[in-house]
């Protein structure tokens, strides 16, 4: 039993492996590149599956009438075990199809679902071979031979359908302009506050309690929308599909990060869903290397407005390393890693110009000295030193001292902000804000935690309380969540607390909707039940500022947002592409 389950696992571990290269066209299928990727997978899900088609055998010996005692590579345990290997093979193949399907090109995506089809076939001739292996079981040999030729082409036929592959290399590009050109004679400025995993329902419901004060001045007076948002749910990708306009099969970014085998070969953007892929990173057989500004291969909305003459100011955004030429400043959401190490000096190529380090240092020092706390306390707490609330927060508050102390020096008239504390803060306290949701929060955890997340929401809402005031008749604030949080479900729960986190109880693993606030005197207040796209943000942005909408981005401009005698004075212009 333990060998025919070892053969088994092999080959259920091998669809994991076909579906990991399909889901990554670019990785050369090459003998440097695949065997260290081969010895990772299949450590890691080799002995697990392993113990699960085990533990299968052993359930058929205890509930079965008849003693079961299986060959050392016996037909019929292996033909069953295949045709489950297979059938939920092509489920998986099936559900990161359908999950991936924005971040995927669309040969990728025929290729899988072309898998998905000769994994169906398989499950479907295994059965075959196990009824006539029952019907005539003198034709051993003839069964044994057309499992094999099932399992091996089950494996054979996705990978002659994904190709070679080619590796990517990441290089300087050429699509972006210089920006020694003439300013923009538009005065109007536009003002971007953007929210890792910010909820509309949780703020809806702290500004009818009265709190939230800045946030219910735009639910009452401003444009409301939810924002659909793109899997894989990961800041980077969110964050670079909003500024570019585009999905991620276009711009680049697929994933968190870039995934190195850790006893060398290739590298992978996208790990699949649904298997515990993830896990790969967090045992060590994968190291997770982040993004870089080489990732992206379209031109960014600083780019497209520093190179049409308007200035602007990005503080705490992913992807930004090395920092961008643009026209004003830039600076990176890694600058705060690199200038507390207190071994090294700044790196310089985390922020732009240069010679905006030295404000932006003493922001951060000015904040990283600050003994109050990040998430302020209440009346009946004491001071907060739990580093999920504490240490994300002190990050939001050195970024936003740092973009506060650059539009002093250098004012821009696009100025963008990332808060990001709200997502790791989500992750771990959204149990207690929301009780209800998990049915194990106790009275004092309630009392003593319940608040916490509404605090750092508090601190946002100080901060566009700020925006709003600094707005001028002429001038645009959006408030952008790229998605939201949920709870954590009971399955994943009860994971979590036995071979992950146990205090995890907030997520945004299904894509939750964000939401896009906007205000300012062009603005039609109310909400709207269709959905906007993240994608979305970055022509409404050119739309406002009177640019052309770049005819290959993903996203539209939502004038729907503005009322109709600026829409009518403001006709959609296009070109074809920002691109060069």
């Amino acid at each position: 039993m333990l060998v025919n389950s070892v053969v088994a696992a092999c080959l259920a571990t091998a669809y994991v492996l076909v579906l990991i290269l399909l889901l990554n066209p670019a990785m050369p299928l090459q003998r440097g590149a695949i065997v260290p990727l081969v010895v990772s997978v299949g450590l890691f899900y080799g002995v697990q599956l392993t113990v699960v088609f085990y533990v299968l055998l052993l359930l058929r010996q205890f509930l079965a009438r008849f003693v079961f005692s299986p060959a050392w590579v016996s037909v019929g345990a292996l033909v069953w075990l295949t045709a489950m290997s297979s059938a939920a093979g092509a489920a998986l193949m099936w559900r990161n199809m359908t999950t991936f399907g924005n971040v995927l090109d669309p040969e990728t995506g025929l290729a899988l679902s072309r898998s998905v089809i000769v994994l169906v076939t398989t499950t479907i001739l295994c059965l075959v071979v196990a009824w006539l292996r029952q019907r005539l079981p003198e034709q051993r040999n003839v069964w044994a031979a057309l499992l094999v030729l099932a399992a091996a082409g089950s494996v054979v036929l996705p990978l002659l359908l994904r190709g070679v592959g080619t590796r990517a290399v990441l290089e300087a590009r050429s699509i972006d302009a210089p920006v020694e050109l003439a300013a923009s004679d538009v005065t109007a400025k536009v003002i971007v506050v953007a929210i890792d995993a910010a909820s509309l329902d949780f703020i809806t419901r702290s500004t009818a309690e009265g709190r939230l004060p800045n946030f219910g001045r735009i639910l009452d007076a401003g444009a409301v929308r939810h924002l659909a948002t793109i899997h894989p749910t990961s800041a980077e990708a969110v964050w670079a599909a909003v500024a570019t306009g585009k999905l991620p099969q276009k711009n680049g970014v697929r994933s968190a990060g870039i995934y190195q085998v850790s006893n060398g070969g290739g590298s992978i953007q996208l790990l699949p869903d649904y298997c515990f892929a993830y896990r790969l990173v967090k045992v060590g057989f994968l190291v997770e290397q982040p993004h870089s500004s080489a990732t992206f291969q379209t031109r960014t909305l600083w780019s497209i407005l520093g190179t049409s003459g308007f200035s602007v100011g990005v503080v705490a955004w992913p992807l930004m390393q090395p920092a961008p030429e643009v026209r004003g400043y830039v600076v990176s959401d890694s600058y705060h890693r690199t200038a507390q190490a207190k071994s090294a000096p700044v790196d310089p190529e985390t922020v732009y110009p240069p010679e905006s380090n030295s404000e932006a240092l003493a922001a951060l020092e000015q904040a990283t000295t600050d003994t109050a706390p990040a998430v302020p306390a209440s009346s009946s707490d004491q001071a907060i030193a739990d580093p999920h609330q504490e240490a994300p927060a002190r990050i939001d508050r050195i970024y936003d001292r740092i973009a506060r102390a650059l539009a002093q020096v250098r004012p821009a008239q696009v100025t963008v902000t990332r808060y990001q504390s709200l997502d790791t803060i989500g992750h771990y306290f959204l149990r207690y804000a929301t009780p209800s949701e998990f049915g194990d929060v106790s009275e004092s955890e309630r009392q003593r935690l319940g608040a916490v997340l509404d605090r750092q929401y508090g601190v946002i809402d100080e901060s566009i309380g700020r925006a709003m005031a600094a707005l001028g008749p002429d001038d645009l604030l959006l408030v952008v969540s790229g998605f939201g949080m949920e709870p954590l479900g009971p399955g994943k729960r009860l994971i979590e607390r036995l071979i992950g986190d146990p205090d995890i109880s907030g997520t945004h693993e299904a894509a939750p909707d964000g939401f896009l606030l906007a205000y300012g005197s062009a603005v039609a207040s109310g909400r709207q039940q269709q959905r906007a796209s993240v994608v979305d943000i970055a022509p409404t942005i050119l739309y406002f500022l009177g640019l052309p909408i770049g005819r290959d981005m993903d996203g539209y401009a939502r004038t729907d947002l503005f009322q109709q005698a600026f829409t009518q004075d403001h006709p959609i212009a296009f070109i074809p592409t920002y691109d060069r």
